[in-house]
């Protein structure tokens, strides 16, 4: 059987049985998507998410659990615990109250790494972290907090440390932080009690603005690309374990998410960065490359010997202001997170070259934002 045989094989068997999708909406609704095998996209369920401005979806798939942190910064903020089916049925679970503007979070540490979970505090300038499941009166386990002595090249964006992620190495024994004002990538040591011991930090360019990170792993070598909202660019790392367990990060590679020649449109910013196999993909905001509401995606390719990455292409994010976006595990699929448009989109991938293909899907998924603003529709993850 030849490889192309097989890869065509497995494709038709991964669409035999319908998908299922998570999406969160800044009006605090949580919805259930569900994608049949002949790429009808549609909403099987939809139920409040319990927070006013449910950020980010956190999803567990081996304990069926959903993390869901608030954005919001008055009231009552809640990280918000939620089962999930495999059918993408919801149920609410448990919930602590925080002290608020919690725009990201991974789980981290413990015996399994998902002992804890932390939340990147954008507005606060900190990292606060607590243990799970997600019990008690809401006191965290650490709070981080982060100062700078003045603000950096971007001052209306930088003026003073802002954490806009949080995420952790593959081993696991490191929690990062991608601080979108210092430019910095913080680096902290997982202690066995969940307590982050800060590590020396790694600079990013003056005025990049690193905002998420992906990991790429291949034999003994690690990378990390970070993607970069204001300089509307990725960075690559080399990923150096040291003596007592922190990591140190070598500044390998910065190149724009756009095509070689062309500038950035003014007012584009880069929003997430995933890796899937030897390729790395970003999302471009607000840059129209595709239309007047129609944003782009750019392709990386990555050269497994050197680690370096070359530009492939970009292609249309089949939405506005795409804030989100999700590759399911066997490679084939990416759905797209339209903030601004508020709706999801449902890309083929092609597992052998890495290119993003057509357009499967879309859906319009609760009420449209306005562009930049903390509107529309948050973030969307593949149930599995």
């Amino acid at each position: 059987m030849t490889m192309q045989l097989l890869l065509t094989l497995l494709l038709a068997v991964a669409r035999v049985k319908a998908s299922t999708l998570l999406a969160s909406h800044y009006s605090g609704q949580l919805y259930t998507l569900s994608l049949s095998s002949t790429n009808q996209l549609s909403i099987s369920g939809s139920i409040s998410s319990g927070n006013r401005m449910p950020a980010w979806l956190d999803l567990d798939s081996a304990s069926r659990t959903l993390y869901i942190p608030d954005e919001v910064q008055w009231g009552q903020p809640l990280l918000k615990s939620f089962t999930v089916g495999t059918d993408g049925a919801v149920v609410p679970k448990e919930q602590i109250q925080t002290s608020g503007g919690d725009l990201h979070s991974t789980l981290y540490g413990g015996p399994n790494g998902k002992g804890y979970i932390a939340l990147a505090q954008y507005d606060a300038s900190a990292i606060s972290t607590y243990p799970l499941p997600l019990t008690g009166a809401g006191q965290p386990l650490q709070k981080l907090t982060f100062t700078m002595p003045q603000p950096g090249p971007v001052p209306s964006r930088q003026n003073k440390p802002h954490p806009h992620s949080v995420f952790t190495d593959p081993s696991g024994q490191n929690l990062l932080s991608a601080d979108l004002g210092a430019d910095l990538i913080r680096v902290f040591r997982v202690g066995t009690n969940g307590t982050l011991a800060e590590c020396s930090p790694a600079k990013s360019g003056a005025g990049d603005g690193p905002r998420h990170g992906a990991f790429w792993t291949r034999g003994n070598s690690t990378l990390l690309f970070t993607v970069n909202e204001l300089s509307n660019s990725i960075t690559a790392w080399s990923v150096l374990y040291q003596p007592g367990g922190c990591i140190s990060l070598l500044k390998r590679q910065t190149t724009s998410t756009f095509p070689p020649g062309k500038s950035a449109p003014p007012g584009s910013k880069a929003a997430e960065v995933r890796v899937k196999d030897n390729f790395v993909y970003a999302t471009n905001r607000f840059d129209r490359s595709f239309g007047a509401q129609e944003d782009s995606i750019a392709t990386f390719s990555i050269h497994a010997a050197s680690g370096n990455v070359t530009f492939v292409e970009t292609t249309s994010a089949h939405s506005f202001f795409p804030r989100t976006f999700s590759i399911n595990a066997a490679g084939t699929l990416v759905a797209i997170g339209g903030q601004t448009s508020a709706n999801v989109a449902i890309v083929e991938r092609n597992v052998t070259t890495g290119r993003l293909g057509r357009l499967l899907a879309s859906l319009k998924v609760g009420n449209p934002g306005a562009a930049n603003q903390e509107d529309g529709l948050s973030a969307v993850v593949w149930n599995e």
